[in-house]
């Protein structure tokens, strides 16, 4: 009697319930495959570290004495698919008996389920043991109408007693601090250095090249940094609560061109592969906050994004599935210009941002916000491709978070599932946050080509597309409280002035390749 279980590469949480004991009549089956590799093109570091942590994972098992067949991208008796491998090594195990955990992707799932009927085996689908959140009491409850973010957040924090009083109030008054936290950096206090040095995965690599897998962006693979063992991340947990965290709350909103990451975690790629669980990175956070270590508004920033929004867009996720993939609520149609791929516009804060994805596969949620997000919505790029993009370009991008952030938050493709409002924004916000106007070929003072500026450069792309934006869908958000603002500032602007900017964001929209 065989027990086959089946581990995916986004679940290698050690504490699972499965792993307490090994089984003589259990064989774990973990396996990298094109299918996984090809949906979308995926940044050669993530897939060389989800491979790496993989390998990695099947040793610590196979060294706790359990038993563990792994199929490499190379090897010859790989399928290159879940169901035709899980056939096989069923067929080779004499497997009496199929179990795996719930996928966190819909497409995985589905593509699961499938692969289990096709086996005709007794089978059971567990929880992954991770999230702080039931799955299917997500679903239920965003399936008719979702929650501001705000109240879920609040809510979890009640059950989970996270920052409240025992009046079940939040602890220093307020459940929010993010209005203090919005400060440009200004280069002081230094920001830390990345917490992993790095892993020579160029064995690896040679193995990935010559399965034919195609990624984008820079390999690195002599010195991938990024953690491949749980040791590994809780030692950057640690190194991010000592160092970044006290600095967090404040900078979380900035951006410089003087440190990819200054005070943000960089723990997400563990954290949804699951080396890490989120209520380690809660606990060690609000326990530096207890010690005095750290300020409430940081402490309280950083478990926001942990217990706020991460199980909060699982849950719009698994909701809203598989409509949700198809939304496209602005009626967006034009492709991404090629410079995503490459890096190689004018735009200094596109140009910054997207060469820096492209050579370490992250970028904070700012930058992926308001700079290659807000370009992609201003200019009203399909959501099919800017998904494509965001999932492929990160290691930590996951369907499960990706699609919700992408689509809804930040592409406003799912009709303000997720936002009140589009997260559009002009180079004056740019400018608020980051240095990156400074070395820019145009001028963020400017909106079209009539003021000629001090500079002579010409007019922020951003700027003129901002306000070409806000027109094209006057009629969805005019009456928008949060955007009164905006349509009254336009409308106050004499007719020359409007009509310069539209015919400056027209002039753009037909050249956005060479911006």
């Amino acid at each position: 009697m065989t027990t086959l279980r089946l581990i995916l590469g986004d679940q290698l949480n050690a504490a699972h319930s499965w792993f307490r004991v090994p089984r003589a009549d259990v064989l774990y089956l973990m396996m990298e495959v094109r299918s996984e590799t090809d949906y979308v093109r995926h940044h050669a570091q993530k897939v060389l570290a989800i491979f790496a942590a993989m390998r990695a994972f099947a040793a610590a098992l196979e060294a706790a004495g359990h038993r563990v067949r792994y199929l490499k991208i190379g090897d010859a008796d790989n399928r290159q698919a879940f169901a035709a491998n899980l056939a096989q090594v069923a067929a080779e195990c004499g497997a009496t008996r199929f179990e795996r955990m719930e996928a966190d992707e819909w497409r995985v799932e589905r593509l699961l389920d499938e692969a289990a009927q096709t086996l005709a085996l007794p089978h059971a689908v567990v929880g992954s043991e991770h999230f702080l959140a039931d799955r299917v009491e997500l679903a239920q409850r965003f399936a008719a109408k979702v929650p501001r973010m705000e109240f879920f957040y609040r809510d979890m924090r009640r059950r989970h007693r996270i920052l409240v009083d025992a009046e079940d109030g939040p602890v220093g008054g307020v459940w929010n601090f993010d209005a203090q936290n919005r400060e440009k950096w200004p280069g002081d206090p230094p920001a830390p250095e990345w917490p992993w040095g790095g892993h020579d995965l160029t064995t690896l690599w040679d193995e990935i090249i010559a399965a034919g897998v195609q990624t984008i962006g820079t390999p690195h693979a002599e010195r991938v940094r990024w953690p491949l063992t749980r040791r590994e991340a809780r030692t950057g947990l640690a190194h991010f609560v000592e160092h970044a965290l006290p600095w967090f709350g404040p900078y979380q909103d900035a951006m410089s061109t003087r440190s990819t990451t200054l005070f943000h975690s960089g723990l997400s790629f563990a954290l949804n592969i699951k080396l890490l669980h989120p209520r380690e990175l809660i606990d060690a956070a609000v326990g530096a906050w207890q010690a005095g270590k750290v300020e409430l508004a940081s402490c309280e920033g950083f478990v926001r994004q942990i217990l706020g929004w991460r199980e909060f867009v699982r849950g719009v996720y698994w909701a809203r599935m598989p409509g949700y993939a198809q939304g496209n609520a602005l009626d967006a149609r034009r492709p991404l210009p090629g410079w995503y791929w490459t890096g190689d516009t004018k735009m200094a804060c596109l140009r910054y941002a997207i060469g820096q994805s492209l050579d370490t596969a992250y970028a904070h949620h700012i930058q992926r916000l308001m700079i290659t997000g807000n370009f992609a919505l201003l200019a009203g790029c399909d959501p099919d491709a800017v998904d494509a993009w965001y999932l492929g370009i990160y290691a930590d991008a996951f369907e499960w978070v990706e699609m919700p952030n992408t689509r809804g938050m930040s592409q406003f493709a799912d009709g303000g599932v997720i936002a009140s409002k589009p997260y559009a924004g002009a180079a004056s916000y740019i400018g608020k946050q980051s240095d990156y106007c400074k070395a820019c070929a145009y001028d963020p003072r400017r909106r079209h080509g009539r003021d000629v500026g001090k500079s002579g450069e010409p007019a922020c792309p951003f700027n003129s597309l901002y306000w070409d934006f806000l027109l094209r869908h006057q009629a969805r958000f005019a009456r928008n409280p949060r955007m009164a603002m905006p349509y009254k500032a336009w409308a106050k602007m004499d007719e020359a002035e409007r009509a310069a900017t539209l015919a400056q964001a027209a002039h753009y929209l037909g050249r956005l390749d060479t911006l």
